[in-house]
């Protein structure tokens, strides 16, 4: 598991009736400003702007069916082809990391069959390749960068 320092995405926050929103680089509006949210927020920041994975290969809650189940995706990267190549499972900071939010993860993947999983809830993050021929989850200590 990695720790995280604070990062200095430039993240755009503004007050609407009280309620507080976060402007979202990928869906290009604003969005409730929730714990997981933030999270997420900052993960897209690193995503594109340390990774440089551009903004249209990313999709953010991205819908997948699931044993005739509907769940959504936190983030879901794809490659310069478009296949999926990274699920992101963002959780609040006050979320550990543990084995039922990798589960979560891997069962995302049985749909998406991606070879990278990252889990994180800010402070932390877990980065996986996933070995398929092994079905086994690598750890790795940081997600590629973006490959044209």
């Amino acid at each position: 598991m990695k720790t995280i320092p604070p990062t200095a995405a430039n993240i755009n926050i503004r007050q609407v009736d009280g309620r507080r929103e976060v402007f979202d680089i990928v869906r290009h509006r604003f969005v409730a400003l929730t714990p997981e949210e933030w999270v997420r927020q900052h993960t897209l920041h690193y995503l594109h702007y340390q990774l440089g994975y551009p903004l249209e290969l990313i999709q953010v809650e991205g819908a997948i069916t699931l044993n005739g189940l509907t769940r959504r995706c936190d983030i879901v990267v794809y490659d310069s082809q478009v296949r999926p190549l990274i699920i992101v499972e963002c959780k609040k900071e006050s979320v550990a990391l543990t084995q039922r939010v990798i589960d979560q993860a891997s069962r995302y993947n049985l749909v998406l069959q991606v070879p990278y999983l990252c889990l994180t809830n800010g402070p932390q993050r877990i980065c996986c390749r996933v070995d398929f021929s092994q079905q086994r989850l690598l750890p790795i200590p940081e997600l590629p960068i973006f490959n044209r």
